[in-house]
């Protein structure tokens, strides 16, 4: 079984010459992530077995160590890990900047580590290799008092954002104790084209609905935003889009995450959401949110009113859109809003069009969903998602009404870790610390995002909308199935 270590971290290996360290770290480890005593003799001396620059040796691991740490990078400290100096001078960098630190006990007898010592083309010395020899039972028994994160032996370990640290055990929860999550796919980016944009949707939303998505959204943007790409990235607009996204597919819902209110007149916005419905067959969503995209506003000149008014026209839709999609035409009048006329015919086909408020504001957005949404939608972290939700139920207790969570998120899928890595090197940004990058993307196998969703089903999230971060074609979602058919 492979451990997971967080990252990013600081790992010491610990043992005498020729126990294994390199071996072990060249292994688990990409090479730049390891720094080795033996090999900055080669760089400052005449060669890895230099003894005279041993001195330049230690002081440069020193220094590369300070500063990988200081930026936040997976380092492996490749040296015997003999000194109880330098082991605490070690932890205390990584407490520093808030990284675990991880001792690798390489407790191999003593003959292997003399016989592996001869066959070295250079040797450490007999008397050097016995000194250690003796220190090592000392140190290795020291070491789990010393206050290292974890104390491990020699075995094989992967690197992974906290999000996965625990998602062994909540992969396994799920095989054994299932539980529901359903799946929507965001999209946010059209790459490929104008021409070819029509057939590469049609695919990905076939594909969507084999994989078993239950959804997909899109962003209800006019330009791409600053998050996902640039101003002029190719971006097509929402509803339109959803129109043709009806016409590609018989099962999945269809909506925004989420439309600005400040985008449409409201009794416009529920003429197209009802049409929708109409031409799905049922199947459209509504998502609403108060807006935030100020230079998007000032471009295409339409009004950004301050956050309080925004909120009051944010309330007095999500009160008139129920009424717009429901029978008659009375009057609406709301705080900012007044619809003199609230006919809206054909009405949707669905009952009760669904209501998705996006935003996690806990006293404001959070309430205004617990009254008049039927989900709200929250970013974050597993412990904020987790918070949000209490917070919804307390405000639900208030109101009396069921309101379910989502929650965005991204997902980089790889069938095994060999394929993770090979995804987030291809899609890194130039420059771009892998791990950090893998991190945010939340990169992991099928089996690391199963216990992530898991134990997002557990903080009390009932849909998980995700975006694949290498969804150029229909590919990724034979990915995202595995994961989706766990639940």
């Amino acid at each position: 079984m492979t451990l997971r270590l967080p990252s990013p971290c600081l790992v010491v290996l610990a043992g005498p010459a020729a126990a294994g360290k390199s071996t072990w770290a060249a292994a688990q480890f990409p090479a730049d992530a390891i720094v080795s005593s033996d090999r900055l003799r080669a760089v400052v001396g005449s060669g890895e077995d230099d003894i005279t620059a041993s001195a330049d040796a230690f002081a440069l691991l020193e220094e590369i160590v300070v500063r990988r740490a200081a930026r936040g990078l997976t380092t492996v400290i490749d040296t015997t890990g003999l000194d109880a100096a330098r082991r605490e001078g070690w932890r205390v960098l990584a407490r520093t900047h808030r990284m675990a630190c991880v001792a690798v006990a390489f407790d191999a007898p003593a003959a292997q580590v003399r016989a592996r010592n001869r066959a070295r083309p250079h040797p450490v010395p007999a008397a050097v290799l016995t000194a250690q020899l003796r220190a090592w039972p000392g140190v290795r028994d020291a070491l789990a008092g010393e206050g290292f994160d974890l104390l491990i032996e020699p075995e094989p370990v992967r690197v992974l954002a906290p999000a996965f640290a625990t998602a062994t055990d909540a992969a396994v929860r799920q095989r054994e104790r299932p539980v529901g999550l359903r799946f929507a796919l965001h999209l946010s980016t059209f790459p490929g084209g104008a021409a070819t944009l029509a057939p590469r949707l049609r695919e990905i939303a076939t594909g969507a609905e084999a994989a078993g998505f239950d959804a997909i959204y899109v962003m209800d943007h006019f330009r791409q935003i600053p998050q996902v790409g640039r101003a002029w990235d190719d971006f097509l607009e929402s509803w339109t889009t959803l129109a043709w996204l009806a016409a590609c597919t018989e099962r999945v819902r269809l909506g925004t995450l989420v439309t600005g209110v400040t985008y449409r007149n409201t009794g416009h916005l529920a003429k197209i959401v009802a049409t929708l419905d109409v031409l799905s067959g049922g199947r459209a969503v509504c998502g609403l949110g108060l807006g935030w995209f100020a230079a998007e506003h000032a471009a295409y000149g339409w009004e950004f009113p301050p956050v309080a008014r925004r909120y009051a026209l944010l309330e007095d839709a999500l009160a008139a859109l129920p009424q717009l999609w429901g029978p008659g035409g009375k009057p609406f009048h709301g705080t900012v809003l007044d619809l003199p006329d609230t006919a809206c015919y054909p009405r949707p086909l669905q009952e009760h069009v669904p209501i998705v408020l996006g935003g996690g504001g806990e006293r404001r957005t959070l309430r205004l969903a617990a009254r008049y949404a039927d989900a709200a939608n929250v970013l974050g972290d597993l412990a904020t998602v987790a918070r949000k939700a209490a917070v919804l139920r307390e405000h639900c207790r208030v109101t009396g009404r069921a309101v379910e969570l989502s929650h965005l998120t991204t997902a980089l899928v790889g069938s095994d870790p060999a394929g993770v890595d090979a995804l987030v090197e291809r899609l890194r940004p130039r420059g771009a610390d892998p791990a950090r990058f893998a991190a945010q993307c939340h990169a992991g196998t099928v089996e690391d995002q199963i216990g992530r969703f898991r134990e997002l089903a557990d903080a009390g999230v009932a849909e998980v909308v995700v975006r694949l971060p290498d969804l150029v074609d229909a590919e990724p979602l034979g990915r995202m199935a595995q994961v989706i058919s766990a639940f």
